[in-house]
């Protein structure tokens, strides 16, 4: 069915459930469905798209951006870049003066300062600023949830993973991907709280993932987090 509001229209399918509320599920490709209720009418449907249309229309421009894949990047002024979970312009700054290169988030724009104005400068110090943050921000994780675990780490360490968001070895020393510095708080938290879960499980079975969902009940809204939005976390 085609539904056209807002000057906007979208293609979805009604399924009928075995269930007594109605929910809208959007797949990785775009595709719409409205699981509802059996008897529920189409305009009941119908209103309920419209009541959720802002939300759709989002999630339906986040899978179009994450199917054409991360633009190059200009590191120019006004190019933006996520932190915490959200986009922020980048205002530079040449300083010949200034003893080294750097980055600071400040009124709602990341302010870097570099003494040449080259690309390379303004991207190496917007990434040692993701690295400092993304310190920052898991040791702030680990003393929120510390109290859930009778083992500490034994060392934190912030790397150029290409693979995982973060690791836990035997000796319970963590490792966590510098680019965490662009997630939201709660999606740091919870990769956090999974490596630490590794310190007491270190598979993957059924005894880890209660103990996650303990800490963390909502942990798979941040999976998906991760799975939606990882391709925008470039520099």
């Amino acid at each position: 069915m085609i539904h056209t509001y807002l000057g906007q229209s979208i293609n979805f399918e009604i399924k009928y459930k075995r269930r007594t509320s109605m929910s809208i599920h959007i797949d990785g490709t775009g595709y719409v469905e409205v699981h509802v209720p059996k008897g529920i009418s189409d305009g009941r449907v119908i209103l309920a798209l419209e009541e959720k249309w802002d939300w759709i229309q989002l999630k339906l421009k986040e899978m179009k951006d994450r199917t054409l894949g991360p633009t190059v990047k200009t590191y120019e002024h006004g190019e933006s870049f996520l932190y915490l979970g959200k986009e922020y312009p980048i205002q530079i700054t040449q300083d010949t003066e200034a003893q080294q290169d750097y980055a600071r988030f400040e009124e709602e724009k990341l302010h870097i300062v570099v003494k040449q104005l080259e690309d390379e400068k303004v991207k190496q110090a917007l990434k040692r600023f993701y690295y400092q943050q993304c310190k920052m921000l898991v040791e702030k994780s680990i003393r929120s949830y510390q109290s859930n675990f009778k083992v500490k780490p034994r060392s934190i360490r912030i790397t150029d993973n290409k693979t995982n968001w973060g690791t836990c070895d035997s000796k319970q020393q963590l490792t966590f991907n510098w680019r965490l510095g662009m997630a939201p708080q709660k999606v740091i938290d919870y990769v956090v709280v999974h490596e630490m879960c590794h310190m007491v499980h270190l598979n993957h079975d059924r005894s880890f993932w209660r103990l996650v969902g303990k800490i963390i009940p909502d942990y798979e809204e941040q999976e998906n987090w991760l799975a939606l939005s990882s391709w925008k976390m470039t520099v």
